[in-house]
């Protein structure tokens, strides 16, 4: 079996980008699959994730306009298509460029749209003028219209199901890569968040929230792991909070950082399936999140192993974390049901149900 992945990133430190060298390796390792990845303007970089050597690594050159740019996207993956001739195409990909492929490649093969995201994500606020929001129904009809066309369509959870409306979608979720059998003792008073400094991520909510916390628990900590550590430290300069709120970039060893945690806190405004709950929860974490559109639902079971608190409802948020912080016994029975909860998403159970689906395609 030959695979072709096509994403925007695979050699940075993004969720996607974990769960891609995740299931590469093991295509590779375990079932004997040939695996080649296609991303964009990544030629000199190194990965941050660890990839099997056999994994062939593809780079396409992008710039300018729009329409240069999606002229140049169209010549480079049919030219890399031509030359691998895969058995199944990955499209990996939230941009609106995923949505066009259908109609720019020249492919007799499977084409395979793998969700990442909500069919909502945007990466900035949106206006809310008649012009915008026309813009955005026109978005959204499209990605409708698009998502047809491919053969498959994996979606990472039922609300993702749910979101795109189509026939041709599937249900496979991400699995949960660390395996340990050790678990936080929910000692240290240390909140962790693990998360790109995007709008999408809502790391703006987080320091907000953050701040209402240390008005009563000033003596814990947050830490949040990111790729934009000078904008946020920043911030967090400017609201005077830099004895309570640490900022690092994204680490390799971050199953070490929460086994050094306490509790783990989201607050994500979209998002798909996320592995940085299923690597909390697998450390033994309890976790908060906003219940957004998809995602922290399909992981969080409220009041079990965490809690799902209603979107943008921030003082909420500040009582619930507050809440843990006070009630160890708490804390330690959502360790159990969290660490419970991980092993339903094992790296085994869920690569089965990828490599049944190749079979089927």
């Amino acid at each position: 079996m030959r695979l072709l992945y096509i994403v925007p990133k695979i050699k940075n430190a993004g969720g996607v980008a974990r769960v891609l060298s995740i299931k590469a390796n093991y295509f590779v390792e375990h079932f004997n699959y040939e695996v080649h990845i296609l991303s964009q303007n990544e030629e000199n970089d190194l990965p941050f994730y660890n990839f099997n050597s056999e994994i062939i690594f593809h780079n396409m050159i992008l710039n300018g306009n729009a329409f240069q740019f999606l002229k140049s996207y169209q010549k480079q993956v049919n030219q890399t298509i031509q030359e691998i001739k895969p058995d199944v195409i990955l499209v990996a990909d939230n941009g609106l460029k995923a949505f066009v492929f259908p109609f720019i490649v020249k492919t007799k093969s499977p084409i395979v749209f793998e969700v990442h995201g909500s069919k909502f994500i945007e990466e900035k606020a949106q206006k809310t003028d008649f012009i915008s929001k026309s813009i955005q129904k026109i978005k959204y009809r499209f990605k409708d219209f698009s998502v047809r066309k491919f053969t498959k369509i994996v979606a990472l959870s039922e609300e993702s199901q749910n979101e795109w409306k189509a026939k041709n979608v599937i249900v496979i979720p991400n699995p949960s890569w660390i395996k340990t059998q050790n678990t936080s003792s929910l000692k240290n008073k240390k909140v962790i968040c693990v998360a790109r400094n995007s709008y999408e991520k809502g790391l703006d909510r987080l320091i907000v929230i953050w701040e209402k916390v240390i008005g009563i628990h000033p003596d814990w900590v947050l830490e949040i792991y990111t790729d934009e550590v000078d904008s946020l430290n920043t911030i967090v300069v400017d609201l005077g909070m830099t004895s309570n709120i640490n900022i690092f970039s994204f680490v390799k060893n971050i199953e070490e950082k929460y086994l050094e945690s306490s509790i783990y806190a989201m607050t994500s405004r979209t998002e798909g399936f996320p592995m940085v709950l299923l690597e909390a929860m697998a450390s033994g974490l309890p976790c908060i999140a906003f219940d957004c559109p998809t995602g922290p639902r399909s992981i969080i079971k409220n009041n079990e192993n965490g809690f799902l608190i209603p979107d943008n409802n921030f003082e909420k948020y500040a009582e619930k974390i507050s809440y843990l912080i006070e009630k160890e016994e708490l804390r330690i029975m959502f360790r159990k049901n969290a660490k419970q909860t991980s092993e339903n998403y094992s790296v085994e159970k869920i690569m089965e149900k990828w490599k049944q689906f190749f079979e089927e395609l």
